[in-house]
């Protein structure tokens, strides 16, 4: 980041000692008075990035540049709440002689995530709609404890002493139904994590459970939410004034009052500049604003329009497929959308209120 940036409200949001400034955007996002902003898709995807900063099995840290504050927020509630993921939704105890009762264990069975494709398997419209091979997957819970013959006498530890002495989320067993085990032959349905607790046993007592596994949405249930966490922040920024430099003999204090890498300082001449690549890293403490020695020499601000966002996946999802994901879904609200508004625009006020259907 060139170090002659200055502060812009238009861009920046400020951060100050004891208060933030210009944090909201305009009515219309984009949009001065008395200026033209008339809307310009070329432009508007010259100035859109989505540039991956990392990437593993299970999260991802992307930066998204170039949208409202709306739109970015709206991929966050969507990624919580309304990518649909496969959990087990009813279970019909045979047998259960375990400490945990019924109803706590089976809602620790509806919270393991499953490794089904969603796009595999059709929503229930109501909770009493006919279980089909199209929108229900079937599993076997079916464990019991044993003792261990010529386990150590000498020895406490319950793996040596019984058998199935913990019931895992890998005793769950798929039975499949109807064409399910063709069309899932390539991936068959299981638990992303087959090491979960999900309670303990010792000699003579047994769980028995049929599990049935549906489609559904996190804003139904928190245990269809495809992400253990999505959240974002805006990208820090660290302006120096030029006009006041800050002190060669404060240069190491200065350095200390940011995070590890945000500040160099030129071990010959004490020079202070910004990484420009690091400024993602800073925690915006203000700590700098404490010290009146430092006042007028820097000017801390987050870019309003840069968003650095971090997604947790826990689930079917690979971290990657999640904002595309989004997106889908995004656009299948803005297609209902457009139809009700083009049935009113056709048909004038002749229909009265159009019913929009969920997206």
């Amino acid at each position: 980041m060139p170090l002659a940036i200055t502060y812009d409200s238009r861009k920046h949001v400020g951060v100050h000692a004891e208060r933030v400034s210009h944090v909201s955007s305009t009515n219309f996002p984009g949009h001065h008075p008395h200026e033209d902003h008339s809307w310009d898709l070329e432009r508007f995807k010259k100035g859109l990035t989505v540039k991956i900063e990392r990437l593993s099995n299970r999260s991802i840290d992307f930066d998204l540049v170039g949208v409202d504050a709306s739109i970015a927020n709206a991929f966050r509630r969507i990624l919580i709440a309304e990518v649909p993921t496969i959990c087990v939704e009813r279970v019909y105890v045979w047998d259960n002689t375990s400490v945990v009762v019924d109803e706590v264990f089976a809602q620790r069975i509806g919270l393991v995530p499953l490794n089904v494709d969603p796009a595999l398997m059709d929503m229930k419209q109501t909770q009493n709609d006919q279980a089909t091979d199209r929108n229900t997957l079937v599993f076997r819970l079916q464990v019991a404890c044993e003792r261990r013959k010529n386990a150590p006498k000498d020895t406490t530890d319950p793996s040596k002493l019984y058998i199935n002495h913990e019931v895992l989320s890998s005793h769950m067993k798929w039975i499949p139904q109807g064409e399910q085990e063709i069309v899932m032959a390539e991936n068959p349905p299981a638990p992303t994590n087959l090491n979960i607790v999900l309670t303990k046993l010792r000699p003579g007592q047994e769980v028995d459970m049929e599990l049935h596994a549906v489609k559904g949405v996190g804003k139904d249930h928190a245990k269809f939410c495809p992400v253990a966490t999505a959240s974002y922040r805006l990208l820090p920024l660290v302006i120096l004034n030029p006009e006041k430099p800050v002190p060669r003999e404060l240069a190491e204090k200065f350095q200390e009052c940011f995070s590890p890498g945000v500040i160099r300082v030129d071990p010959r001449t004490k020079a202070v500049s910004v990484d420009s690549k690091k400024t993602r890293k800073e925690t915006m403490s203000r700590e700098v604003y404490r010290h009146p020695e430092f006042e007028g020499c820097v000017q801390l601000a987050r870019v309003r329009d840069h968003f650095l966002f971090n997604i947790e996946s826990e689930g079917f999802y690979p971290p990657q497929r999640l904002l595309p994901e989004a997106i889908a879904v995004m656009r299948a609200k803005i297609a209902t959308i457009k139809r009700a508004a083009e049935t009113l625009l056709n048909n004038g006020d002749s229909l009265g209120d159009v019913e929009m259907a969920d997206a």
